[in-house]
């Protein structure tokens, strides 16, 4: 079952992230990391991701946020609370609230670059496509992609589990959907996950804040 073809800069780019409160984010970071050292890294992280998906061609550009805007927020994006409940809930609802092609992303791969979403968001990337999917290599996901968002393809799917990611693929193409594959990605739960994002990304905020809160970046 192939999409109808959406129009270039169609698409509508949400961002799930959590309010950067010690204590609330990255707390796997901890140790070797404070819980105000975490926080700062996650913010730097969420800024990161931002700033790029401001460089994105979007219909609409929302930020999904569980908790309040802070000083890490560029203009430009809507905010749309977050809804209590499981992780999959949460993203069948930011989904649901969407009308056309949505991609979904979130706080944990600043290393995002617009080549990277650029296969999803290019002109022709629904052409034949119903879903996007990026895989991470923990074996989740960073990035889901929905021609016609439709919660139910999310929801219900067991989340920050090892195959979350293959179960979350395998309801997309059990649906009949068309589904095309970004690059996997790293994303930052641990200290160790974090010293190669910064890496990958040595020129952002995250790889400055991780550098600056005494992290050694892999070379």
């Amino acid at each position: 079952m192939s999409a109808r073809t959406p129009q270039a800069g169609a698409t509508t780019l949400l961002v799930m992230a959590k309010e950067p409160v010690p204590g609330r984010v990255k707390t796997r970071l901890t140790p070797p990391f404070s819980p105000a050292q975490a926080a700062e890294i996650a913010a730097a992280a969420l800024e990161d991701t931002l700033r790029t998906v401001l460089t994105l061609p979007a219909r609409r550009r929302v930020l999904v946020l569980d908790g309040r805007p802070g000083p890490w927020m560029p203009p430009g994006f809507d905010v749309l609370p977050q809804r209590a409940g499981s992780l999959d809930e949460r993203i069948a609802t930011a989904f649901g609230a969407c009308t056309g092609p949505a991609l979904l992303i979130g706080m944990d791969t600043p290393q995002i670059t617009s080549a990277l979403l650029g296969p999803a968001l290019s002109p022709g990337g629904w052409d034949g496509c119903d879903a996007w999917f990026g895989p991470a290599e923990d074996g989740g996901f960073w990035a889901l992609g929905l021609a016609a968002p439709d919660p139910a393809l999310v929801r219900g799917v067991p989340m920050s589990r090892p195959d979350s990611g293959r179960l979350q693929r395998a309801r997309l193409t059990d649906a009949g959907l068309d589904v095309r594959d970004l690059h996997p990605l790293r994303d930052v739960d641990t200290a160790e996950d974090a010293r190669h994002v910064a890496a990958a990304a040595p020129h952002g905020l995250f790889a400055e804040a991780f550098t600056r809160m005494g992290g050694a970046v892999v070379r």
